[in-house]
């Protein structure tokens, strides 16, 4: 199962987030997500946070009680965590999040962070990039644009290899460490495939690859 979470700070535009939806098992909104949502025509199944950033608590009126998970400020978890807990309770395995660029540099960090854990996000939609988790011993294949950037970050433990096709400087053969990076490499052939062989890593794409792929 596939769930979207809405999360506030800087996002894909309408258009983009009603394909981003499209074809999702459970929709969620991370508080002010909600507008993002719903300014794209977009009614999520869940609405999650303490719900301090919205611009009108008006909004809330038309979902259900049961629909709404009302936390208080003071709290261990962000609003994007909870929904991600959520959206595992309810049997997504797949969680992609939609939002939460820009803004605050924390929320920006906080979420990166996310991808350190046990169970990531699989995917995150900023408002120009589309981030993808690459686990141990998967594999990753998009077109692209030749001449477009791709960078990759090592995360989690220690340990990475990786290897890759298409990329004007391929991964093959890489020592990677802590806080190493691989920044602006670029699409040489279209389509291009990255494989983890060991350890987990990021990977930063335009954002217009996703969308390529939905025309």
């Amino acid at each position: 199962m596939r769930g979207i979470i809405f999360s506030g700070g800087e996002g894909p535009g309408a258009e983009v987030l009603k394909k981003i939806a499209a074809g999702a098992d459970i929709l969620a909104a991370a508080d002010s997500g909600l507008i993002a949502a719903e300014n794209a025509g977009i009614e999520p199944d869940w609405i999650v946070g303490d719900m301090d950033s919205l611009d009108d608590q008006g909004r809330l009126e038309k979902y259900a009680p049961g629909q709404l998970r009302r936390f208080p400020q003071d709290k261990d978890y962000t609003d994007t965590e909870l929904a991600m807990t959520l959206l595992r309770e309810k049997g997504c395995d797949e969680i992609w999040i939609a939002g939460g660029g820009g803004g605050r540099l924390d929320h920006l960090f906080a979420v990166r962070s996310l991808f350190e854990r046990k169970a990531p996000p699989d995917r995150w939609f900023t408002r120009n990039e589309e981030i993808r988790c690459l686990a141990e011993g998967r594999s990753l294949s998009a077109a692209g644009v030749c001449g477009s950037l791709v960078s990759v970050f090592p995360i989690g433990r220690d340990g990475w290899e990786a290897e890759s096709a298409g990329l004007k400087w391929p991964l093959n053969g890489l020592v990677w460490e802590r806080g190493s990076f691989g920044l602006s490499n670029t699409v040489a052939e279209s389509p291009f495939e990255i494989h983890s062989i060991r350890g987990r890593f990021i990977v930063i794409m335009p954002l217009f690859f996703f969308l390529e792929k939905r025309q």
